[in-house]
């Protein structure tokens, strides 16, 4: 804005004119009151979080970078909304804000050599098998790459593979420098069993330790570049395969997968159980097929029961994520190799797997920002010990 002092003739200068009508902010007052908007996952403030990035001032202008913690954030619009009510709330007119995510890295240091590029690895497991933990796995993996984060699904479900079919994958990866490179689609780069057998009839009868080692074989052989997030789907059930590879991943969390009926509750208490004792954190519960709407009246009828989800996560004090609808085009899309995200984003099932996602990216964001506060307080610790 250009001013003239002829515009102000009850003012001797201009200087007395710029700070009457336009207040000058300094960066003390802008990071002051950015420090009230508080990340409503993380609980801290944006500041201290780091999230505010090149911070400028220049004739009252005041420019920024929001670095959100994931492009999945299910808060970004309050988040934003916030930081532009503390900008206005000091009398700045002019700002400009540029909104992006970097996704927090939820491993630990010491597991970094085994997946250097990947920051976070986040395994699908069920109690049983036939609750849809192959379905949720691939639609909450094609919801996070839609948002922008880089993604990758391995499919460690050795006994019956099924990531191939439901993504359309029918030819062999390719081996470039004794890497196998995954195949990419839209945006999720893939790796399965499935592409490996001579025949599509063939089964694969394997034992923990023998998944295990396949399983450790696609994380290290196979060239995943840089991603923000790995989803493992997880061999069904509680036995040696599941308990070996949790036990020799570095896991950032666990997502249990549920039906609403008392049988698959009570298996996946026991998956609860399991993964508690391993010390591995748990993300929280989902619960698919919670219910069928019908097409006619859109009443929500409840097929298999209802809530079950939703107490396992209250008796164990676990985040519950949500529920996943009973839907016709759920099963259709898969058989196509075209999964609901992708062939009906604006459908109702592809809304709830949007809105899972975005809650599992900031629950791993928690998880991250704990495992940060953890290794520093360690790495303290040893400081302290060693002067002592």
């Amino acid at each position: 804005m250009f001013l003239r002092l002829a515009d102000f003739p009850q003012y001797d200068d201009l200087n007395t004119v710029k700070t009457k009508f336009f207040p000058m902010v300094t960066v003390d007052q802008v990071l002051s009151s950015l420090k009230k908007v508080v990340d409503p996952e993380l609980h801290k403030d944006i500041v201290s979080m780091g999230m505010i990035k090149d911070l400028s001032i220049n004739d009252g202008k005041v420019d920024f970078t929001l670095e959100l913690t994931t492009p999945a954030c299910p808060f970004n619009s309050e988040i934003e909304e916030d930081v532009r009510a503390a900008i206005a709330s000091l009398g700045v007119k002019d700002l400009n804000m540029r909104v992006t995510a970097r996704v927090m890295e939820g491993r630990s240091i010491s597991m970094d050599e085994l997946l250097p590029g990947v920051k976070n690895i986040i395994a699908v497991a069920s109690g049983k098998g036939g609750v849809g933990k192959t379905t949720v796995s691939v639609n909450l993996a094609l919801a996070l790459a839609n948002s922008g984060a880089k993604v990758g699904l391995l499919d460690a479900d050795i006994y019956g593979p099924s990531v191939p079919l439901m993504l359309g994958l029918k030819a062999s990866p390719e081996v470039v420098n004794n890497k196998i490179q995954p195949p990419e689609v839209e945006g999720v780069k893939v790796i399965s069993m499935g592409f490996f057998y001579e025949q599509s009839q063939q089964a694969g009868i394997y034992r923990g330790p023998i998944v295990s080692g396949i399983v450790k074989q696609f994380l290290t052989d196979v060239s995943w570049g840089e991603l923000d997030y790995l989803i493992i789907d997880l061999p069904p059930g509680t036995g040696d395969a599941p308990l070996t590879i949790a036990q020799t991943i570095p896991i950032t969390g666990i997502l249990i997968v549920t039906t609403p009926q008392d049988v698959a509750m009570n298996v996946a208490v026991k998956a609860i159980g399991m993964f508690n004792k391993l010390n591995v954190p748990i993300v929280g519960v989902i619960e698919n097929m919670s219910y069928l709407q019908c097409p006619h009246c859109n009443e929500q009828i409840s097929v298999f029961g209802k809530g079950g989800g939703k107490k396992i996560s209250e008796d164990f004090g676990l985040p519950f994520i949500g529920e996943l609808p009973l839907h016709p085009g759920i099963r259709e899309s898969s058989d196509i190799g075209k999964p609901t995200v992708i062939s009906e984003p604006e459908s109702v099932q592809s809304h709830a797997f949007t809105k899972a996602a975005k809650l599992i990216a900031g629950r791993i964001s928690v998880l991250a920002a704990e495992i940060k506060a953890q290794e520093q307080s360690e790495s303290q610790a040893t400081e302290q010990a060693k002067k002592e």
